[in-house]
């Protein structure tokens, strides 16, 4: 899954930004108010973390536009403004959730979570098509009489594929579910995640469909 991540603190962003990264999710990490909603008009996104001092617009502006445009994207606002007017305001303005700094990354998580079932695009307890089962809550993958624990990348590319059992998946789509906008992607790298989940799993668990991309089986 693929967050925006709208921070001017560069220790609070990058804390989040690694924290998020360590929990399956590729992030794009952005610094201001006008890159943010250039980014959000761009690219998809399944939620955004916004905070509300921001330079060249601020967060409650970002918020506005992105409501105004008319993609449905959840928005949690996460800042120090603690008032109770604050939150008022922010919940008004379209905000799915408030969270105020400091925090604990768990809650964020757990919170991001929460969001994300809401929507609808939050991942189930157990994600299976019959043979092929993957655990959010613990990364555990199995398939047959195979089980393995996965790496975070593993685990955001059998995610990917998992929640859309059937439908074939190119090299750029599994891309931009693991890899963020700064971090350097390999030509072979989800070749070389394919690989590995194949080596734990079994050749069978992902289907390569010759020069368009790889999917898993539809539930039987």
């Amino acid at each position: 899954m693929r967050i925006l991540l709208i921070e001017d603190d560069r220790m609070v962003g990058a804390a989040v930004e690694q924290a998020l990264k360590d929990a399956a999710y590729a992030v794009d990490w952005v610094t201001d108010g006008e890159t943010a909603i250039l980014a959000a008009e761009s690219e998809a996104y399944e939620l955004a973390l916004l905070d509300l001092g921001l330079p060249k617009q601020d967060g409650r502006a970002v918020l506005r536009r992105l409501r105004a445009c008319g993609r449905r994207l959840p928005v949690i606002i996460v800042t120090a403004r603690d008032g109770v007017d604050d939150r008022i305001d922010g919940l008004d303005l379209g905000a799915d959730d408030y969270l105020v700094k400091p925090f604990e990354i768990r809650e964020l998580l757990a919170r991001m979570r929460a969001v994300l079932r809401r929507e609808g695009s939050g991942s189930p307890s157990l994600l299976t098509n019959g043979a092929l089962k993957l655990d959010p809550a613990t990364r555990e993958a199995s398939f047959l009489d195979q089980s393995a624990l996965l790496t975070a990348r593993e685990f955001a590319l059998m995610q990917a594929l998992l929640m859309r059992p059937g439908t074939i998946l190119s090299r750029s789509e599994l891309e931009r579910q693991v890899y963020g906008w700064n971090e350097e992607v390999e030509s072979n790298a989800v070749e070389f995640l394919i690989h590995g989940l194949r080596k734990k799993l079994g050749s069978g668990a992902i289907r390569n469909v010759r020069g368009i991309g790889w999917m898993v089986d539809r539930p039987s």
